[in-house]
């Protein structure tokens, strides 16, 4: 299989359309991971490729899984680092290995993929979920993206979205009581939770150290090895989505072909998500 995307004429001054074609006679697709903290600004990257990208790029992420659970095994793959909610996390496990089970799938199907998650390992035991999606996705077409934001960004988006202090978990400083109105049994989060609608004073600096903002930032981009990284406090989600089609150009680009032709591609450079040793 030979993936490269290619600049089409623009339809317009801002937006510039990328078709990414497939050689004959397997038709192989790939998929782009999108892995970041929530409110960084995957759905908006998402919205962005599947808008300019000639091909259809289907989204199959965790906010599409997330709707499809039932209430009371919400946030299922959304789980907030931290450990919270251990008798949800068998559920986490088979819910994405059956999300990237689909997304191997499509990928066989001739079917391009977006996916943006939230990849971690810090559940009360580890679960070992980018390993065994990793085995999973093994001989197919990746593009890991560390989608990147400064917590204070995500705060700030978090205020505007839902109010308060813009941090979910975090305690008051006067008897414990939780400043934001979100529900911490629930181990639900950010884009993945219930709206946050009280307000409430701000953080203290040692509550700021270790609040979920702070948490899923470490957690999620541990150990932070990408083939991409953007940033979404400097970058808007067309650039983004650029950046990607440049990169899906350059991976073709040194692609060589493998010695056997019946492997299921030819050669593309390995992924960076595959890199979970």
């Amino acid at each position: 299989m030979t993936l490269y995307a290619q600049p089409r004429a623009s339809t317009s001054a801002e937006v510039t359309r990328f078709s990414v074609r497939l050689s004959e006679p397997a038709p192989m697709s790939t998929v782009v991971i999108l892995n970041g903290v929530p409110r960084s600004g995957k759905s908006s990257i998402v919205e962005a490729i599947q808008d300019t990208y000639e091909r259809p790029w289907l989204n199959l992420g965790v906010d599409i899984f997330q709707a499809a659970t039932p209430a009371r095994h919400r946030p299922g793959i959304g789980l907030r680092p931290g450990g919270e909610r251990p008798d949800l996390e068998p559920f986490v496990v088979v819910a994405y290995r059956a999300m990237f089970a689909a997304i191997a799938e499509h990928l066989r199907q001739g079917l391009d993929v977006v996916a943006d998650v939230g990849l971690h390992d810090d559940y009360s035991v580890p679960l070992g979920i980018q390993r065994e999606a990793a085995s999973i996705l093994q001989g197919l077409d990746v593009l890991y993206v560390g989608v990147r934001c400064p917590d204070e960004v995500v705060r700030q988006r978090r205020r505007d979205t839902w109010g308060g202090t813009g941090v979910t978990g975090g305690a008051l400083r006067t008897g414990g009581t939780r400043a934001d109105g979100a529900d911490r049994a629930s181990g639900a989060d950010g884009d993945h939770s219930v709206a946050e609608g009280r307000r409430g004073p701000a953080l203290a600096d040692n509550d700021r150290a270790d609040d979920p903002v702070t948490r899923w930032d470490r957690a999620v981009h541990s150990p932070g090895r990408y083939d991409l990284e953007v940033d979404t406090s400097r970058l808007t989600p067309q650039q983004c989505a650029e950046r990607i089609a440049a990169r899906l150009r350059a991976l073709v680009a040194a692609a060589v072909p493998l010695p056997d032709p019946a492997s299921p591609r030819f050669g593309a450079p390995p992924s960076a998500f595959f890199d979970v040793a």
